[in-house]
């Protein structure tokens, strides 16, 4: 921000300080404000020619300022958003993104301080640069995730160079417009530093507050990540060069309004090329994830829905969010384990948290004495495609179908206050791995809490606590917290017979894979003893002795004097 003269007398014409109304000491032995004479564009500092009236150039420059606040923030937010989708852990994902982003800011604003004698060009190279870094983003992100597997390994144990170096590169971008718009502003009109930032603050505030509303309500449901972002690009370097070459073209050479023209429009046609081919690039990217026998890929309002398999002899998968959540041979021994344990006391009334593709209920279904199973759940597509879907409709044996099966589209957490105490014989937890932040809460004492208070006497929890081996103080944290709210507990893990699937001539090394093992935890009020009920069918691949041998497995791994999460301090 350069330093203003001393404002004029309300009314009066603006005073640049120089005779006849050029800026002094620019450097212009002519005073013209010019360095080539009378003709040429404006010295650093001098006033603006515009090609409209100064209040209404003002007006149209805070306009820009507000549609590139709102850019601006669109990309910050897509990059969360991917970041929390592909790599999970959503607040260390915002927590890098927007903490280098600020940092990044204040060194391109420091940066732009050499630019501001060359403004409006200056402001007109930034935005270009913006629009194609930032809106390219989601799809370069997305698409080293797909096709180098596991972000080129530079996610395993180094810093997660990629997501930072966008990060940079943005909030660099981003900081260098505010000296630049303020340098432009005030060679419209000088008034007071005061009144300027507050002006221009007042715009980028709004536009950030209007791209952030329009991300989640708009851009997400509507266009999709990689649309979403590529148009945002696109307005973003519209709006850019419209302003510049728009209003400010007598402040720059020939020359410079032909590069900028030339480079605004070599931007425009990327970002509308990858517009117009990003439906094709995401099979592609999906097909490189997942393999050649994708059947059904759905953005739900909760997750992204994808299903293999199930043809040609090939086992269905199910993936959630890019994470396996149901794999060929291996579903069973999970469900299996999950909810034969549970059942071998009292089950009337059984309540299932997650399962929405209708496999935990299956097993539930086949003990003999449940009189009601309600299933509760947040995504309802993903129910809707447990019913109809042929191949996971008949993987779950038509469990929707059966009349004893009640379902709900609800927040676990709300529906456990709204249900009245002692209930449920059994609660079945079958919810994502409490490692994901946006579970962290369904693995808190507060939640477990209401979990003992909706048990009838003698019910039994069952509850999925995510890979023993690969997150022991994880597993052995949701322990710690089902004890502290006045459960009993009884570990046991179960190894799966497949950890992933092999890279094949349709697979590539990103094809995401299941976990070695699965970690669950038997609790009731008083001390539970895993078991299996002998009047049920038995399931075919759990015995009393590998039940056994799974409870001495899992506290062999014992983790000892963890605390508990709570809402207010996660521990995960």
């Amino acid at each position: 921000m350069i330093e203003p003269h001393a404002p004029a007398p309300p009314g009066s014409p603006p005073s640049w300080g120089g005779p006849g109304g050029s800026p002094g000491g620019s450097g212009s032995p002519s005073g013209s404000g010019s360095p080539s004479g009378a003709g040429g564009p404006p010295g650093p500092g001098g006033p603006a020619r515009l090609p409209v009236r100064p209040d209404v150039g003002r007006f149209l420059v805070l306009a820009g300022v507000f549609v590139c606040a709102a850019c601006g923030l669109v990309y910050e937010l897509e990059l969360v958003a991917l970041a929390s989708y592909l790599i999970g852990d959503s607040v260390t994902q915002a927590s890098v993104v927007l903490s280098v982003m600020v940092f990044a800011m204040g060194i391109g604003s420091l940066a732009a301080k050499r630019l501001r004698r060359f403004a409006a060009a200056g402001f007109g190279a930034v935005e270009a640069v913006l629009a194609l870094v930032g809106g390219s983003s989601a799809m370069v992100l997305y698409a080293v995730f797909a096709w180098t597997g596991g972000w080129g390994g530079l996610w395993a144990d180094g810093p997660r160079f990629l997501l930072v170096a966008f990060s940079l590169a943005i909030g660099m971008l981003i900081g260098a417009e505010v000296p630049l718009l303020m340098e432009l502003i005030q060679r419209i009109r000088r008034q007071d530093a005061g009144g300027a930032v507050a002006d221009l603050f007042a715009a980028d505030y709004v536009g950030a507050l209007v791209g952030g509303l329009a991300f989640p309500f708009v851009l997400l449901p509507f266009l999709g990540q990689l649309t979403g972002a590529l148009l945002t690009g696109t307005v973003n370097v519209l709006v850019g060069a419209a302003l510049v070459l728009g209003l400010f073209r007598r402040d720059m050479t020939r020359r410079a309004r032909r590069l900028l023209l030339a480079a605004n429009a070599v931007v425009l046609a990327l970002l509308t090329t990858a517009a117009l081919l990003a439906d094709d690039f995401e099979r592609a990217a999906r097909h490189a994830v997942y393999g050649q026998d994708v059947r059904v890929a759905v953005r739900t309002d909760v997750q992204e829905v994808v299903l293999t398999g199930d043809a040609d002899g090939r086992p269905l998968g199910l993936f959630l969010d890019g994470r396996l959540r149901v794999g060929g041979g291996d579903e069973r021994r999970y469900h299996e384990a999950l909810v034969h344990p549970a059942m071998s006391g009292p089950h009337a009334r059984v309540l299932i948290l997650g399962g929405g593709d209708g496999l935990t209920a299956r097993e539930v279904l086949r003990h003999p004495g449940v009189r009601r199973v309600d299933v509760v759940g947040l995504d309802a597509e993903l129910v809707r495609l447990a019913r109809h879907d042929p191949g996971l409709s008949a993987l779950n044996e038509h469990a929707y179908g059966d009349p004893r099966l009640h379902v709900g589209t609800a927040d676990a957490f709300r529906r456990l206050r709204a249900t009245p105490t002692a209930t449920y014989d059994v609660v079945i937890s079958d919810l994502p791995d409490p490692g994901l932040t946006a579970s962290t809460k369904l693995y808190s004492q507060e939640f477990y809490g209401l979990l003992r208070r909706v048990l009838a006497p003698g019910g039994r929890v069952a509850v999925h606590a995510g890979p023993v081996a690969a997150r022991p103080r994880d597993f052995w944290t949701v322990d710690a917290t089902l004890r502290a709210a006045g459960l009993r507990t009884a570990p046991y893990r179960v190894d799966a017979r497949h950890t992933g699937r092999e890279p094949g001539p349709e697979r590539t090394a990103a094809t995401p894979s299941a976990p070695g093992d699965w970690g669950f935890l038997l609790a009731a009020r008083t001390p539970p003893a895993p078991r299996l009920d002998p009047s049920a069918p038995w399931p075919r691949t759990l015995t009393p002795r590998t039940l056994s041998e799974a409870a001495r497995a899992a506290s062999r791994t014992r983790v000892p004097g963890l605390p508990a999460s709570t809402l207010v301090h996660p521990r995960y």
